[in-house]
């Protein structure tokens, strides 16, 4: 229910959509003070629910975290994988029942990162990590 107070309208969390419970819960989790933050954060698909710019802004705060403790995303969106450099990044491959774990070198990548994303390098298969 609505309560205006002063002319200010509050709205409860269940009036909220499920990305922005999940850019709120993710955002509070990533911008404690460092000496709160855990030594390793893993989230897995922060992605879903949330717009493509709240995608990027998601991804500049998890850069900025990062310099605080280590951060592992697992992540299927291209857009979302635009907000890191390719040193940011491992792709994570099933080959002969076994995971293998590749990391793009910037310099393999240099000459498509003059006309691409780091997202669409990934969706054509430069990188590899597509089903």
């Amino acid at each position: 229910r609505n309560t205006f107070f002063s002319g200010v309208v509050q709205y409860g969390p269940h009036q909220l959509s499920d990305g922005s419970l999940r850019f709120i819960a993710l955002a509070t989790l990533l911008w404690q003070p460092p000496e709160d933050l855990p030594d390793t954060i893993i989230i897995d698909e922060p992605e879903l629910g949330l717009h493509p710019a709240a995608e990027e802004l998601l991804g500049g705060i998890i850069c900025s975290a990062s310099h605080h403790c280590q951060i592992i995303v697992a992540t299927q969106s291209a857009n979302f994988v635009d907000a890191f450099d390719p040193q940011d990044i491992i792709v994570a491959e099933m080959n002969d029942g076994a995971t293998t774990f590749n990391r793009p070198s910037a310099d393999e990548l240099n000459v498509w990162l003059e006309d691409y994303s780091m997202g669409e390098i990934w969706q054509q298969n430069l990188i590899g990590g597509l089903p």
